[in-house]
């Protein structure tokens, strides 16, 4: 029998390869073949991924539209959209998948996007935005929690990350743990790390992590 993946996929198959993924060349590979029909599968009832419209809100309630932001992970732009759409008018991109990056461009929400693996260091310089966001990515088989030092790195003092962190990962992920490194270190203070709606169809839970960079 076939492992079951973490969280439910229904009968996407996409979904389904998602929670399996090897490293950063499976995942480009999966979400550049997915690219084109991501947002459609997502926004079907059975999904109902109102994440990107969750985080959205939580960095203007934070952080308001004036400042410059980074959406680490972008994919097709849900989340650059969403706070376009918020009056946030300085957005970057960054993704390991080029087909998800064309798909990004075609919002018009972006200052710029560029190709990126977050499972390495950031050649982004320190300081270097007041908002870093970051929903999907943090997951299963996608990016794990050596990330977090890396976005509180190129987050200006005073700024924030907002980050979806999905479900049982947050534990068993060690992205708990990092935080708690983060703060123990006086590079960050936690906000909050509420429990969310992600994928709201298929009844899926994220936490929504918010911190303030030291």
């Amino acid at each position: 029998m076939s492992e079951q993946p973490p969280t439910p996929t229904g009968d996407n198959p996409y979904l389904q390869r998602a929670y399996g993924l090897a490293g950063p060349e499976d995942a480009r590979a999966l979400y550049d073949e997915w690219a084109r029909r991501y947002d459609a599968d997502l926004a079907d009832a059975s999904q109902d991924y109102v994440a990107p419209r969750l985080a959205a809100d939580t960095v203007v309630r934070v952080a308001g539209t004036d400042g410059t932001v980074l959406d680490a992970g972008c994919g097709t732009g849900l989340v650059g959209a969403e706070l376009a759409r918020r009056g946030v008018a300085v957005i970057d991109g960054v993704d390991v998948s080029p087909g998800m990056l064309e798909q990004a461009r075609a919002t018009g929400a972006y200052r710029s996007l560029e190709p990126a693996d977050l499972t390495r260091p950031l050649d982004t310089p320190t300081d270097a935005y007041d908002v870093v966001v970051c929903v999907g990515t943090l997951t299963h088989g996608h990016v794990g929690p050596e990330v977090l030092p890396e976005f509180v790195r190129i987050t200006r003092p005073g700024g924030h990350v907002v980050a979806t962190v999905l479900g049982d990962a947050w534990d068993t992920g060690g992205y708990r743990a990092a935080v708690d490194d983060l703060v123990s270190a006086g590079r960050a203070e936690l906000v909050s790390a509420d429990a969310t709606p992600y994928r709201a169809g298929a009844g899926v839970e994220a936490r929504m992590l918010v911190l303030t960079a030291r």
